[in-house]
């Protein structure tokens, strides 16, 4: 489905980190290049990404980065661009996966999570498959799962 239309896929599928999709609500240096990408690819996310945006919008605002309207702007884009995005759900299988992950990778477990929710979606066959993160380590980690990194920093 393309972009919650419910017609033909008119755009490539990526799964992105809360990492990369946090510059679509908030300017920032790499928000330049997220855009370009969000034009190309179709947002797949991990159950929590929602969480993961409050939480960086938050954080933003706490550090005096966000004004309180700014804040209140940055969430109503979250929740309408979150409305689009396909998201893996959380299962048994996926947090062992992102066990797994733990021991391969030097990923904290949010982010084992993200990558065994990314693999659930490729259904365990990465190759070629965009993995769109502006976090380096989680980045890597996917690349060495065998996903197309692309790397906003």
């Amino acid at each position: 489905m393309g972009r919650g239309a419910g017609g033909p896929v008119d755009t490539a599928q990526a799964f992105w980190d809360a990492s990369a999709l946090v510059p679509l609500c908030v300017r920032q240096s790499i928000t330049h290049k997220v855009v370009a990408l969000y034009a190309i690819y179709e947002v797949v996310v991990w159950w929590a990404t929602p969480l993961e945006i409050a939480s960086a919008l938050a954080r933003l605002a706490r550090m005096g980065q966000l004004d309180a309207d700014g804040w209140a702007q940055s969430r109503k884009l979250a929740d309408d661009l979150a409305r689009r995005w396909r998201v893996v759900q959380p299962s048994d299988g996926l947090r062992s996966i992102a066990a797994r992950l733990l021991g391969r990778y030097d990923l904290r477990a949010g982010d084992a999570l993200q990558l065994a929710a990314a693999l659930q979606w490729c259904e365990g066959n990465p190759q070629g498959s965009p993995f769109v993160a502006a976090d380096l380590r989680l980045s890597d980690a996917a690349m060495q799962s065998g996903f197309q990194a692309m790397r906003l920093t």
